[in-house]
């Protein structure tokens, strides 16, 4: 091989396409082997499952993909912080915590990028999705309020429900309910979807 034919280090190292099925499926492993897990040992037990396959999750998309998403990584950070402290203090409370902490972290996030003009929705997309100005500011909004109240809404279910029921909440609950509010989005996104060539509003 020559050297004009030898692919550059920027190349090799450039992010790839991952198939969104595998993706899906690398986001959902760990929660479903926390539910597994929790059946069978107990929460304390779920809760070191659950941070295991997250590293694992995240090692895969990192060599599948070359990069990892900011919402995969953050979620990330916080179960090993919670997780660990879950662990170190035997208190199942901090595990519980995390999904208000991840989804109060990204409403304010999105929100306060939004009042101070930073929109940072785009960078959670990825370049996937492009839309006008105005559809960024609308669903930015939406996902920004919708992240506030599943915030709120997991600080009811655990607070009120035994550990098992709020596990099978968190696992067979939180994720249809993000996938149908995601699927609501469709037309607001097609009706502001920026077509090649098209300038902002």
């Amino acid at each position: 091989m020559t050297q004009s034919q030898a692919p550059s280090p920027a190349s090799a190292s450039a992010p790839r396409k991952m198939n969104p099925w595998l993706k899906i499926g690398l986001e959902i492993g760990p929660l479903v082997l926390f539910f597994v897990a929790n059946g069978r040992g107990g929460i304390y037990v779920a809760t070191g499952v659950f941070m295991v396959a997250t590293l694992v999750a995240l090692c895969a998309m990192w060599v599948l993909a070359r990069r990892i998403a900011v919402m995969p990584l953050v979620s990330a950070l916080v179960v090993m912080v919670f997780g660990g402290l879950t662990l170190w203090l035997q208190d199942d409370h901090f595990i519980k915590l995390k999904p208000t902490m991840v989804n109060a972290l990204f409403g304010v996030l999105l929100l306060g990028g939004l009042y101070f003009r930073k929109p940072l929705l785009p960078y959670v997309f990825d370049g996937m999705v492009k839309l006008t100005d105005e559809g960024w500011r609308k669903l930015t909004i939406r996902w920004g309020l919708f992240f506030l109240v599943m915030a709120v809404l997991n600080e009811i279910v655990w607070r009120t429900v035994s550990t098992d029921t709020w596990v099978t909440f968190k696992t067979f609950g939180y994720l249809p309910l993000t996938f149908a509010f995601a699927f609501a989005q469709a037309p607001l996104m097609s009706r502001y979807e920026l077509k090649d060539g098209a300038g902002t509003d």
